[in-house]
């Protein structure tokens, strides 16, 4: 019997960002999370900006806040796939 991994998707709503580089600090320290798969980021020049992160496990929610204040910015909100 074949067994798969199950995707979890956590969007985290992260304040400041204004432009690329931003974007790459947070995807980098996002992907330094271990379990994580994907990062994308939808940027909403300085406003809050939805970062989708696609991991195998549920992410602790003071790690994702510790990687995004490692690269400089806030996180105002976490939500998570059913």
């Amino acid at each position: 019997m074949s067994t798969t991994e199950i995707d979890r998707t956590t969007v985290v709503d992260v304040q400041g960002m204004t432009c690329g580089h931003c974007v790459q600090h947070v995807t980098n320290e996002l992907e330094a999370l271990p379990a994580v798969k994907n990062v994308s980021v939808q940027l909403n020049a300085g406003g809050v900006s939805p970062v989708t992160v696609v991991s195998d496990v549920v992410l602790e929610d003071d790690a994702i806040r510790a990687a995004v204040d490692e690269a400089g910015y806030a996180v105002t909100g976490i939500r998570r796939d059913a």
